[in-house]
């Protein structure tokens, strides 16, 4: 049998540049790798239709804690009962009661807000004058704001919450990570614990009452509660501060692309669609699976115990299903991209994720249509060891 190649989990490359690694995979059928850390090795699906049947299908499981799995990081540091890894009907229990929140009927509600703190936020980039950092006044107050909002995080608790999401969202490299990335868990936990004791006692309008309703109801225990105020309140400004600093960025450095939409604003819902499937936002190859039985997939045989990783990433590239994957189309026609996953584990805020960019980006082409970097493309700087790709910052000017 030939030897499983290894797949090394790469520092953010120039720019965007997609992973040679899984460009080459996508060539082929499922196949058999190595990661760096954990035992074993494991299966690597990229092809579209292949990661969407093994994302939708009952028997590959992401029940993964504990196991020994071969992985991409020395240390694996979940949220106690965090939804990613529970399998229906339980997953299906707890993600009933978010799902409300992140709903058509919310979002839409919520747009008012939304435009609101872009615009506020941006009238304070333009009061400090150019040259300023757009992700530092805009990009990254702005969905923290949103998600804060949502949840019911006062204010003045924000900028921890912004702190311990960087924090937990890089991968640990050493020792003195993993234990500062431990303390920062444990203290996130305690937090989210004293907020919902806050909401027990004085109920608001916020995500984090009907969570404690949830609990006390029956529907949720405390753990399952603290797992999901951790996820939404931290993946939600990390995923969505990364992907929208990609999109400014491609507005800023794509002319083609940035004049369309300063010709055609209706466009923008398309081109958001486009950006979310083209950015190869994530680092590494997926997320594991096990396969509870034996199953075929794209023609080669799984067998029962073996892990497999599933890459969106890869998918959104597959030529068989998007044509020139490389180009930026707003314009494209064809299957439904799974920046947000698929399955009963796709994401459960995509709809507010949307609006924020659309928001942003709209707001932004229309308030400063001349915004430009304010250094060489080259120079912008990259983030390392996160686990959703981004600049650290744009410098702009206009």
């Amino acid at each position: 049998m030939t030897e499983c190649p290894l797949y090394e989990v790469p520092d953010a490359p120039p720019e965007l540049e997609f992973d040679p690694f899984l460009r080459a995979a996508l060539r082929r059928p499922p196949c058999r790798i190595r990661l760096p850390y954990g035992e074993g090795d494991c299966w690597l699906v990229t092809r579209y239709d292949d990661v969407r049947f093994v994302t939708s299908d009952p028997r590959f499981s992401r029940n993964i804690v504990g196991r020994p799995t071969p992985r991409m990081t020395k240390h694996l540091i979940p949220l106690d009962r965090a939804v990613s890894f529970v399998d229906p009907p339980g997953h299906t229990r707890a993600r009933s009661v978010v799902a409300p929140a992140f709903g058509r009927r919310a979002v839409d509600r919520a747009r008012a807000r939304a435009q609101e703190c872009v615009d506020g936020l941006v009238d304070g980039m333009v009061a400090a004058g150019p040259p300023a950092d757009v992700v530092w006044h805009v990009v990254s107050p702005f969905p923290l704001a949103v998600v804060s909002e949502l949840l019911g995080v006062p204010a003045q608790d924000r900028p921890q919450l912004r702190e311990w999401a960087s924090a937990l969202l890089t991968r640990a490299c050493d020792d003195a990570a993993l234990a500062h990335v431990q303390g920062v868990k444990a203290a996130a936990r305690g937090y989210f614990c004293e907020l919902a004791a806050q909401r027990r006692a004085r109920p608001s309008d916020d995500l984090l009452t009907e969570l404690v309703s949830a609990v006390d109801a029956g529907r949720l225990d405390e753990e399952e509660l603290l797992a999901l105020a951790m996820l939404i309140g931290l993946n939600g400004w990390h995923a969505v501060r990364n992907n929208a600093a990609n999109m400014v960025y491609l507005l800023l450095t794509r002319h083609a692309l940035r004049e369309r939409l300063l010709a055609e604003p209706e466009l923008m819902p398309q081109a958001v669609e486009e950006l979310l499937r083209w950015i190869p936002h994530k680092n590494g190859v997926g997320q594991p699976r096990i396969a509870t039985e034996d199953v075929e997939v794209g023609g080669v045989l799984i067998r029962s115990g073996e892990v497999v990783q599933v890459s969106y990433v890869a998918a959104n590239w597959d030529p068989h299903r998007f044509p020139a994957p490389e180009t930026i189309d707003p314009d494209r026609e064809g299957p439904p991209h799974l920046a947000f996953g698929n399955g009963p584990h796709h994401c459960v805020a995509p709809l507010l994720a949307r609006m924020e960019a659309e928001v942003l980006l709209s707001t932004l082409l229309r308030r400063l249509p001349t915004l430009r970097l304010a250094v060489p493309a080259e120079e912008v700087a990259w983030q390392q060891h996160v686990l959703i790709r981004g600049p650290v910052g744009l410098p702009v000017e206009w």
